[in-house]
């Protein structure tokens, strides 16, 4: 049988030298696939671009996320947070893409050469308290513009504009008031570089005054003081300054550093002597930019125009802006396709200083969002994408913001200046907390009031602790609900006292790093005191309508009459009709009496609180 087979073989196969062939399986063999540890994430991955990372088939990508609820096609963006809860599936780690084109990021500034530098026109804000001729000092500086040039006639208003003094130019920015001014300094806009502070001759230094001055003193600019109305019956320039020489503000003329200027806002006197104070300043601020580069700025205005589409103002810092300039502005990008001034006049570029209005964005940008020409419009589509991508992850992280119990962590890095925002129902108690704060002692760690006021905690207070990373004290006063919204929107605490030693010791052992709080008061509602009836053998009866919040039985409660606490204590009954209720909600009306204490007016707010472990 062995000798049949044999003879068999050798009658089919041929002889030969060459070994047998090895015969193939019927499966085709595959290459032995790499070891994946992670992955890389880039903006804007698809499912397909996934599967590809993780070297996997798409159709296994699409089943798993099913499998996990998650909807999506192969095209489809599939999102950061998606991508990790799937890499989680196949133990793997992802990572965020490493870009080593340094030119992507506009944090990475060019650096000019001294020979490219020339002057630029200074960049010009106007503040002050409201009434005392702001807006008309604006107007009669642009209507003297407007009547010397070719053009006449109204201005288009593009929220800046430039007028020539000896051949100079100087750019003024017409900003709708602080709280803007604030929110642009916030996202790390430093637009302007002269404050002009407007101060009536006839009514002196007022609280926006006061506010102003702290704006421009946060943001580091130079300040010139415009002593408006001097033509008024009544004016009295000298007390202007005598009161701005007591909050810091020393005239020149008395020594200190700050030019003053007398101005009458309607008639025209004194105009020219500002502008040429502007221009003394400027010069001595030794302003330069760099027009051979590409163009660099700050978005001032934005809006939505219907036949238009987007459109913005942007203020040049540094570079010549032109016609077709592919730009990135904050988190959208676009090509330039039409620029006008504020005249309204087509231009094809404009140099540093200038202000111009844009057509050909993606989207409605943010005022005080920086915006940059690249040569690529790949680069600013995918930096844009980047900014998004970035704007989206901050958003939902924890804010940078400062509280008492963080501040000894914080100053072991940078940080090494706890700054205060002072708010009080008296101006003693901001003096005495003021003089007992310079006296606490503590190495390596300083004390800043940024501002100081009378009268409940503001917006505008939100919105300045929030560019300075400040906290905000009150004494004997207290936040609207609407304020207290924004603080906690914007991660700003707001804490309140009514003993000063109480915030001084919390201070102290804040910068020692031993602050150690059990409790913290947290208000749960507000209720506004519609009528008031006096009960024999009662009180006072408040009749309420609950305007935030819930109200209930036996929590403290504090009345607040214009912004200032007259008393803190307890509810004592809380009322619906005839019943006694435990809670009562917003837009429902009750009955309020306080223990102890009947002064109750009509429009006073009654606010309600518990304490809450923390």
């Amino acid at each position: 049988m062995a000798k049949y087979v044999s003879n068999k073989l050798a009658h089919k196969t041929k002889p030969s030298n060459k070994a047998a062939p090895i015969k193939k399986p019927n499966r085709p063999m595959t290459k032995s696939q790499p070891v994946i540890k992670d992955i890389t994430y880039k903006s804007g991955m698809t499912v397909v671009d996934l599967a590809k990372e993780m070297n996997k088939p798409v159709s296994e990508i699409i089943k798993k996320l099913m499998f996990m609820r998650i909807m999506v096609s192969q095209t489809q963006e599939i999102g950061r947070e998606n991508a990790e809860l799937l890499a989680m599936e196949y133990g793997l780690e992802v990572k965020n893409e490493v870009i080593t084109d340094q030119s992507r990021f506009e944090e990475i500034e060019e650096l000019d050469d001294p020979k490219d530098l020339v002057e630029r026109p200074a960049v010009v804000t106007i503040m002050g308290h409201v009434d005392h001729g702001k807006t008309t000092l604006l107007d009669n500086i642009r209507n003297t513009r407007v009547v010397a040039s070719e053009a006449g006639g109204i201005t288009q208003h593009i929220g800046a504009y430039q007028v020539k003094r000896h051949g100079k130019a100087i750019t003024f920015i017409d900003t709708p008031g602080h709280a803007a001014f604030t929110e642009m300094r916030a996202r790390g806009a430093k637009i302007t570089d002269i404050v002009v502070l407007v101060v009536a001759a006839d009514d002196g230094v007022m609280p926006q005054t006061r506010e102003a001055i702290d704006h421009a003193k946060a943001s580091d600019c130079a300040i010139i003081v415009a002593v408006n109305k001097i033509d008024k019956a009544g004016a009295n320039p000298d007390r202007v300054k005598q009161e701005l020489a007591d909050i810091g503000l020393l005239p020149d003329e008395w020594g200190g550093e700050i030019p003053f200027c007398n101005v009458s806002a309607l008639k025209g006197t004194g105009i020219p002597e500002l502008l040429d104070t502007i221009q003394l300043v400027a010069e001595m601020l030794e302003l330069k930019a760099n027009p051979k580069r590409k163009a660099s700025g700050t978005v001032i205005e934005a809006k939505l125009d219907k036949g238009k589409g987007p459109v913005a103002t942007i203020l040049i810092n540094n570079g010549t802006l032109r016609e077709s300039d592919s730009f990135v502005v904050g988190s959208t990008y676009g090509k330039i396709r039409r620029m006008s001034d504020d005249l309204g006049r087509k231009i094809e570029s404009a140099l540093p200083g200038m202000a111009v209005e844009i057509i050909g964005l993606q989207d409605i940008p943010m005022a005080g969002d920086s915006f940059k020409v690249f040569e690529d419009e790949k680069v600013v589509k995918d930096l844009a994408a980047q900014r998004k991508t970035r704007a989206f992850d901050e958003h939902h992280q924890e804010k940078q913001t400062l509280t008492l119990e963080e501040f000894f962590s914080k100053q072991e890095g940078n940080l090494k200046e706890l700054k205060l925002i002072i708010k009080a129902d008296v101006q003693g108690s901001i003096e005495a907390f003021r003089g007992a704060v310079e006296k606490i002692n503590i190495e390596g760690v300083n004390i800043e009031v940024v501002r100081s006021g009378v009268g409940a905690v503001t917006d505008t207070d939100v919105l300045l602790a929030e560019a300075s990373q400040a906290i905000i004290i009150g004494f004997g006063v207290v936040a609207p609900a609407t304020v207290r919204d924004l603080a906690a929107e914007k991660g700003i605490e707001i804490r309140n006292y009514r003993i000063i030693y109480e915030a001084l010791n919390d201070i102290e052992a804040a910068m020692k790093g031993m602050l150690d709080p059990v409790f913290e008061q947290k208000i749960i509602g507000e209720a506004e005191v519609r009528e008031v009836y006096n009960v024999s053998k009662i009180g006072t009866i408040a009749g309420c309508m609950v305007t935030n919040g819930v109200m209930q039985r036996d929590s403290m409660a504090k009345l607040v009459r214009n912004g200032i606490v007259i008393y803190e204590g307890k509810i004592g009954s809380l009322k619906r009709f005839k019943d006694d209720a435990k809670e009562v909600r917003t837009g429902f009306e009750c009955g309020i009496t306080l223990d102890n204490y009947n002064d109750i007016k009509i429009g006073d707010i009654i606010e309600a609180s518990t304490m809450k472990e923390v």
